[in-house]
Parts: structure tokens; sequence; C-alpha cells
């Protein structure tokens, strides 16, 4: 299923918890502090991939937690970093704070990525705090809350050729005879309202991507019609073709 926007909110993981521990060995029977640090909550990352078109599985879920990271343990044990979470989306997904509005990355290339949410530090064991004057410190920290951030993601489909003309222009049809796409062709308005890709070997070209957009009305720049979705996605390709019905010509 086609999807091009999604809202969803990331948490990373909070840092592990500090250890108070005191060395416990025969010949030393009252050792000084080596409780271990928690380990780093783990980060949110947003990464693009080629392999999938839609935002529909990321924005299925409304929340996404990270693991926390690992408390410290005696004989100095440093807790576990947390594993990075990492969300796959389509290449051309810009993504933003939902809060602030700002543009965090623009996601246009297969393997670009973001850090979205910052996972926590970990808190430090009884060993940091022991001094000349605090020779047995019953002290540890706890971890930090890892980052918290709602994101609006927006597709724009990445194309070399952007199909573009009136409704029923006869768009879809040119494509499913210029590749294997097989978009929903009908004789009413709007048969196509999502963007539908279709692939042309040509010589010269590894290849050649083409995509069939919503139809396009006069004030599509103030949303009418499906004006608001044509224009996100006429935006990122490198040509447009203009299709023209010759019915429709005096």
């Amino acid at each position: 299923m086609f999807r091009d926007e999604a809202r969803i909110v990331v948490r990373a993981g909070r840092g592990g918890d500090g250890k108070i521990s005191f060395r416990r060995e025969k010949c030393v029977p009252k050792g000084g502090p080596d409780g271990g640090d928690g380990g780093r909550g783990a980060d949110v990352v947003l990464r693009a991939t080629a392999q999938i078109n839609t935002l529909y599985d990321v924005g299925r879920r409304p929340d996404y937690d990270a693991p926390p990271g690992g408390n410290g343990g005696p004989v100095d044990r440093h807790g576990a970093d947390g594993e990075t979470l990492v969300l796959e989306v389509p290449v051309g997904t810009l993504v933003r704070d939902a809060g602030r509005g700002h543009v965090l990355k623009d996601l246009a290339k297969d393997g670009d990525s973001v850090v979205v949410a910052r996972g926590g530090r970990g808190g430090r064991g009884n060993h940091a705090f022991a001094r000349a004057t605090r020779q047995v410190p019953r002290i540890r920290e706890q971890g930090k809350e890892g980052e918290r951030r709602e994101l609006h993601l927006e597709l724009q489909v990445v194309a070399d050729v952007g199909l573009v003309g009136l409704p029923n222009a006869g768009k879809s049809t040119f494509l499913s005879r210029v590749s294997s796409a097989r978009p929903k062709i009908a004789a009413y308005p709007f048969t196509t309202v999502d963007p539908v890709l279709g692939v042309v070997a040509m010589p010269g070209w590894k290849r050649l991507v083409i995509a069939d957009l919503p139809g396009l009305i006069e004030g599509a720049h103030a949303g009418a019609g499906l004006g608001h979705r044509f224009l996100r996605h006429a935006g990122r390709t490198r040509v447009l073709l203009h299709l023209v019905a010759a019915r429709n010509l005096p």
C-alpha cells in the first residue's frame, strides 16, 4: 500500500545505571570501589533504502523505542551500549521535527541516514567517586534518559521523468506501454491518486525511471484536486513530460 506521509514518535534508549561494588578478594578483604559504569542508550537512526517505495510500513506504528544501555557491574565491568535502532524509509524521504517544523535531513540517496534521537549517557559507577578523602564511596549515578522526538516524514518520489497533464490525458496508458508498470486506467478523473513508477531500459542508460503523477488541474498550487500531492512529487523529477490528450484539441 502506498503512503507518502507519516508521523511517528521515536525515543532513544536510556543510559544504564552505574554500579556500587567493592573488591572482595581472599587477600584483600576490604578492597577499594570497583563498580563499573552503565552503557550508553541506543540511538534511533533513519536510513534511506531503494528497496522500498512507501512509508506504509514505518507509519504503521506510532511509537518506536530504542533499547537501553546495560547496567555497570562489579570488577569495573562497563555496561553494554544499546544496539542502534535503524528504521528504513524510501529514498526521497524528507525528515522534519514535527514540533519545530524544521528539516532534519533530506534522505535523497540510497544509504543516506540521520540520527533523529540520541541515547542517554550511562551513569558512573562508584569507582569514579573514589578520592583520598573518600575511599569507600557508596555513590553511583543513574543513566540519563534518551532523547524523544516527534517526526513528520514526507516522501517525495525520485524519478528521471515525471508525467504531467490533466486528468485522463493518457499518462497511465503511456507508462503502461513503455514500461512493465501496470497503473490503474479508467475513464474518470483522478484514477491515479498515488505516484506510480515504471522502469525503462534504454541504450546508454542504466535505467530510466518514469513517474505517473496525479492529474494536474487549475489551482493545484492552492491544493485544488490532488494539487499538493502532485507538487510534492514533481519537485524531484529531472524532466517533466507534459501529455496532452489529442481529443481535447480544437
